[in-house]
């Protein structure tokens, strides 16, 4: 099968790279880019959990072919931290006790990160709608929406 080349900012650094036709993102991001902090969960766009940014708009990598971030800027959970200095929704996740098992934690913040970025004071509601595509099986919501609540800036 031909390879494809494709050229892209990915957490700010231009990335050429040539792609199998059918390979997605998510794939891409781990298996070529070595980028494990995207977890794969359900293959589907059912539970969030590999949520990156994509022109600042939050998808689900595994619904994404590799060829269609051609042109585009990607944001992934390795570049919300900087310099050791942890992003202020990483650090709220951690003082609301919002980080469980952890599997679910990259695509949620990802999600609140574009939320976030589109509107810098949500409200509850808002950011129950930001989360309905990421599932937890541990934490029950309230702690992840204390979390992000607790990131907004005064």
């Amino acid at each position: 099968m031909n390879k494809l080349e494709i050229t892209f900012m990915l957490n700010g650094k231009e990335t050429c790279i040539d792609v199998d036709p059918e390979m997605t993102l998510l794939n891409l991001l781990r298996e070529e880019l070595l980028l494990t902090g995207t977890k794969e969960g359900c293959g589907g766009g059912e539970c969030g959990a590999c949520t990156v940014l994509m022109d600042g708009i939050a998808v689900n990598s595994c619904l994404i072919l590799a060829a269609q971030v051609n042109g585009t800027e990607i944001i992934t959970i390795e570049a919300l931290e900087h310099d050791v200095q942890l992003d202020r929704l990483q650090q709220s996740f951690i003082d609301n006790h919002a980080v469980q098992c952890g599997f679910c934690t990259p695509g949620m913040l990802m999600s609140s990160k574009a939320l976030l970025l589109k509107n810098p004071r949500p409200t509850e509601e808002e950011i129950k709608i930001a989360l309905s595509g990421n599932l937890c099986r541990c934490t029950g919501y309230k702690s992840i929406i204390a979390a992000v609540e607790g990131a907004i800036e005064e």
